[in-house]
C-alpha cells in the first residue's frame, strides 16, 4: 500500500488530492450524520457548489444516503472510510513523519490525517487509534487510569463493547477540573469501563483546592484508598494541554496565570507546567497521579493533537518519553518544524 500511494502521488497528484478530499467529506458526514449540505460546507470550509458536485458523485457510488433529514454514510461508505484511513496515511507521507518523530523522541508514534484545530472529527480518529492501541495489550488484572479532556472523552465512544475484561479496573488519573461533566476523568473512566465490561472506581476530589484542604480531603480513608489504586496503575492514557488554556480551565486567578506564563510555561499535564525545554516551572495542588508517578507505570499513552498544541506536545516529550504518542497530522508536521526537521 505504501508503494502504491507513493506511485500515485508521483504519477497523478491531482488524483491523490481528490481521494484526500472525498475521504474528508465522508469522514465528516459520518461523525456528524445526519447533516445537511450547507452545514457540511461550513464544517469543511468548502464552497457549496464544489461540495454539491462531490456529494453527488459519492451518492452515485452508493457511499452516501440522502433524505430530508440530511446526508448519511451508507454501510459501503463506512467500509470505504475504514479501508481508506490506512491508504490516506501513506498518501500523506505520515509514515515518514512518524519515523522522524520516533527518532527524535524515542516513542512509538501514531498519526492520523488532518488537524483537529481545523476539523473536530480528527479527535475521533485519534480516539479510535487510542482505543485500538489500548486493546492491543490490555489484559485482565490491569488498572487503567485516564485523564479528562475533549479528545479523551471520545475514547469510550470509539471503543467497541467487549467482554473478557471483568477483572480490569478503570480509574480517573486526576481529580476534577470543574468543567463539563462529560469531559471529566470520572465520566470517561466510567464510560470506558462500561465499554470494556470492566470495573471502575471514581475520585470525587476537585483539582483546584488549596494545599491544606487538599491534604485534608486526600487523607480521608475512602479517598486515600482510590488514590492508592490510581498510583498502582499499569496503563495511563492522558492528554497534553497548552499552559494558558489549562490554567484557565483549572480556574486559576489572573495573577497566577501571569506567573505561569512569565515562567515560560507552554504545556500542562497532571497539574504540572513545563517550559519549551521540558522543565517543570509550576505545580498546582491536585489529587491522583503526578508526572513523577508516570516513570513507574509500564504503559503511558499520550494523546494530543492540533497544530497549535505542537509546542506543548514537544515540551512534554522532552520531559518524559511515553510508550506511545497518538497525534494528528497538524501537530506532527508542526512538531517536526519546531525540531528543525522537514514538515
Amino acid at each position: 500500500m505504501e508503494e502504491i500511494a507513493s506511485l500515485l502521488k508521483k504519477i497523478a497528484p491531482e488524483v491523490a488530492h481528490v481521494i484526500e478530499q472525498r475521504f474528508d467529506i465522508l469522514k465528516n458526514i459520518y461523525y456528524n450524520q445526519p447533516i445537511g449540505r450547507r452545514a457540511l460546507s461550513v464544517v469543511l470550509s468548502l464552497p457549496e457548489r464544489p461540495l454539491r458536485t462531490e456529494v453527488k458523485r459519492l451518492e452515485e457510488q452508493g457511499l452516501l444516503e440522502i433524505d430530508p433529514k440530511g446526508m448519511r454514510v451508507s454501510q459501503e461508505g463506512e467500509r470505504i472510510i475504514a479501508r481508506l484511513e490506512n491508504f490516506v496515511y501513506f498518501l500523506k507521507g505520515l509514515n515518514f513523519i512518524a519515523e522522524r518523530i520516533k527518532g527524535k523522541f524515542g516513542c512509538e508514534v501514531i498519526i492520523v490525517p488532518g488537524d483537529s484545530d481545523i476539523d473536530e472529527t480528527v479527535k475521533n480518529l485519534m480516539a479510535k487509534e487510542a482505543a485500538a492501541y489500548l486493546r492491543s495489550f490490555l489484559k485482565n488484572g490491569d488498572i487503567v487510569a485516564v485523564t479528562g479532556g475533549t479528545t479523551m472523552a471520545q475514547i469510550p465512544k470509539n471503543m467497541p463493547r467487549l467482554t473478557g475484561y471483568e477483572d480490569v479496573l478503570v480509574v480517573p488519573a486526576r481529580g476534577g477540573l470543574g468543567e463539563r461533566v462529560e469531559l471529566q476523568a470520572n465520566t470517561i473512566a466510567e464510560e470506558l469501563a462500561g465499554r470494556l465490561g470492566a470495573q471502575y472506581r471514581l475520585l470525587y476530589v476537585p483539582d483546584n483546592l488549596g494545599p491544606e484542604a487538599m491534604e485534608s480531603v486526600t487523607n480521608e480513608p475512602r479517598i486515600k484508598e482510590v488514590i492508592t489504586l490510581i498510583r498502582r496503575a499499569d496503563i495511563v492514557i492522558h492528554g497534553i494541554g497548552g499552559a494558558e488554556e489549562m490554567a484557565r480551565r483549572r480556574g486559576l486567578d489572573e495573577k497566577v496565570i501571569r506567573e505561569i506564563l512569565e515562567s515560560g510555561a507552554v504545556a500542562e499535564a497532571f497539574g504540572y507546567y513545563f517550559d519549551c525545554e521540558g522543565r517543570i516551572v509550576y505545580i498546582t495542588t491536585s489529587a491522583g497521579l503526578s508526572v513523577n508517578d508516570l516513570k513507574n507505570i509500564p504503559k503511558v499513552i499520550s494523546v494530543a493533537g492540533g497544530s497549535k498544541k505542537a509546542s506543548a506536545i514537544r515540551a512534554f516529550l522532552k520531559y518524559l518519553r511515553p510508550n506511545a504518542l497518538i497525534t494528528d497530522e497538524g501537530a506532527a508536521r508542526k512538531l517536526l518544524e519546531l525540531e528543525g526537521g522537514e514538515k
